[in-house]
């Protein structure tokens, strides 16, 4: 009978012969030397390569922030009123503003242990539509809230000047889109300012 068939054993090649070291667990492989002018490349690449983005990226946030980049990439919706105007250039313009009167504002200004000082103002309200009159009348109580407590903390020195009714009238007008809402003002006309 025959044999059954061993498998051949593969032969494995020979391990080069090594000289003996007294160090041989402790042998640490040598690491090539960078060379000079390649390191300052690559760390200018990579200086630029961090750089450039973070500079797009904050003059990106500058732009959008500013208001500037919106417009420019079509985020902003304009009014109807205005893209109907300019698609049809012969079309009729929307008439004057709507003016309101308020009644007249006393406050005393805020002078500390000095003397009493008052504030007395008369002024127009002009909203952007005629038919925001009745949210007028139905939030003037809050809006003259508004403005007697915003006068109140005022000093005398801070409405000096053109600056000071300057800073008053965007001061104002910025309150009177918060009370009126979703009605819009658009300026407010001083006719009579007088402070003692």
């Amino acid at each position: 009978m025959s044999k059954p068939a061993t498998p051949a054993k593969t032969a494995q090649p020979a391990k080069a012969a090594q000289p003996p070291d007294d160090d041989d667990e402790k042998a640490v492989p040598a690491e090539p030397a960078p060379a000079p002018a390649n390191s300052k490349l690559a760390s200018r690449r990579n200086l630029l390569l961090m750089a450039i983005p973070a500079l797009l990226a904050i003059g990106g946030a500058g732009l959008w922030f500013g208001g500037i980049l919106r417009p420019l990439l079509g985020f902003v919706k304009r009014p109807t009123a205005v893209a109907s105007a300019e698609a049809k250039p012969g079309a009729a313009k929307a008439g004057p503003p709507a003016s309101v009167e308020l009644p007249e504002i006393i406050a005393n200004l805020n002078v500390g242990p000095r003397r009493n000082s008052y504030i007395k103002l008369h002024a127009r309200l002009e909203l952007a539509r005629a038919e925001d009159d009745a949210a007028l009348k139905s939030g003037m109580p809050r809006l003259l809230d508004l403005f007697q407590t915003y006068l109140r903390e005022m000093r005398p020195e801070e409405l000096r000047g053109s600056e000071g009714t300057y800073r008053l009238r965007e001061e104002l007008l910025a309150r009177a889109n918060i009370a009126l809402a979703p009605a819009r003002v658009t300026d407010i006309l001083f006719t009579e300012m007088l402070i003692q």
